[in-house]
């Protein structure tokens, strides 16, 4: 079992994340995983992700506040707004951000694998 306490968290710093601390909570320098990590996304007021696309899938639960997350799929836009206990997933190489349009903190967990699907 690997325990990791939210205030031993290790922070990281992902590109294209803006106003955000984001903490790892399982795998990677928080710990042993063998498939996925998972992490902690803490948005203020105005805090965002840029749109962007990975080979990776991603799994977003929200844990507290209201995240505007936009999709898109070649070239269709879709926005929705995730409010606590929502969770949506983003597909490998579909693009996704991520906004909090609020004036209150958001939370985000994240869990997602470490290597893409193989071929």
């Amino acid at each position: 079992m690997n325990i990791t306490r939210l205030k031993q968290a290790p922070e990281y710093v992902a590109p294209n994340h803006f106003d955000m601390q984001c903490l790892r909570l399982q795998g990677r320098e928080a710990g042993p995983a063998v498939q996925l990590w998972m992490g902690l996304s803490i948005y203020a007021p105005g805090g965002h992700t840029s749109l962007d696309s990975s080979p990776i899938e991603k799994h977003y639960f929200v844990v507290q506040g209201e995240v505007t997350v936009v999709s898109e799929v070649d070239g269709l836009e879709t926005r929705e707004i995730l409010k606590t206990f929502d969770s949506c997933r983003i597909a490998p190489g579909e693009k996704r951000q991520l906004i909090n349009h609020t004036q209150q903190e958001a939370r985000t967990l994240l869990a997602m694998p470490f290597d893409p699907p193989s071929a």
